[in-house]
């Protein structure tokens, strides 16, 4: 469990310093855009008050909630299960990951009523529209990292 909440924590804060300094440092959101490695990396701004791609956008403040409730929600369960099973380090490292992006998301929605979603990533001649952040890239690679280690096993 220990693992998870250090992972977790600096999931956490690194998606946080990374917003500070490309909305205050950087002012990208009212730059709006910023070539990086063009067209491989690049800082566009959007403020994503869905959830994934955008979707449930429309849903208002009570959208913004129920999303605040449920990424609580499966961060806590996320977090209970690793420590009822006693989860190896890799699982637990996965968890955290997963957690601490969800936190990251969360405080976004609450201070700012939407995430803050800035990395852009295209290639090949294929433009990608989407952007996303760290906290989001934490999620994916901890649900990806669960989903591949299994369900695990208790410790004995």
């Amino acid at each position: 469990m220990r693992i998870a909440l250090h992972v977790g924590i600096a999931a956490f804060a690194a998606d946080q310093a990374v917003k500070i300094w490309v909305l205050r440092g950087l002012e990208l959101d009212r730059v709006g855009a910023i070539d990086v490695v063009d067209p491989f990396l690049n800082l566009r701004m959007a403020w994503n008050t869905g959830i994934n791609f955008g979707l449930f956008a429309e849903g208002g403040d009570a959208a913004r909630w129920t999303m605040i409730a449920v990424a609580v929600a499966v961060s806590a369960a996320v977090l209970w299960w690793v420590r009822s099973i006693g989860a190896p380090p890799r699982q637990a490292a996965c968890a955290g990951l997963l957690a601490g992006g969800a936190a990251g998301n969360v405080v976004d929605r609450l201070v700012h009523g939407a995430v803050a979603d800035f990395i852009n990533m295209s290639c090949c001649g294929v433009a990608n529209p989407f952007s996303f952040n760290l906290a989001d890239a934490a999620v994916f690679a901890g649900a990806l990292g669960l989903a591949f280690l299994g369900p695990g096993q208790k410790n004995r």
